[in-house]
């Protein structure tokens, strides 16, 4: 301080790239979302789907035999 003057001190603006960058950056990743969903809506692989729908019949098991031993001491 000199002469008893104070120093005021200046209030920042914020920077253009404090602000700026996150918001190009937001752009720039809606825009490679368009180009993803475009180049994927482009690229079905034209063939045609096919569906086929099967009903499975039951079959009966035979029966199981076992043999079974029980011992007492």
């Amino acid at each position: 301080m000199r002469n008893g003057q104070r120093r005021t001190r200046q209030r920042r603006r914020p920077s253009l790239f404090r602000w700026g960058a996150p918001i190009a950056g937001a752009i720039l990743l809606f825009a490679l979302g368009i180009a993803l969903g475009q180049a994927l809506e482009e690229n079905r692989g034209g063939g045609e789907t096919r569906t086929s729908i099967r009903t499975l019949e039951p079959e009966t098991l035979p029966a199981q035999t076992a043999t079974v031993t029980v011992t007492t001491p």
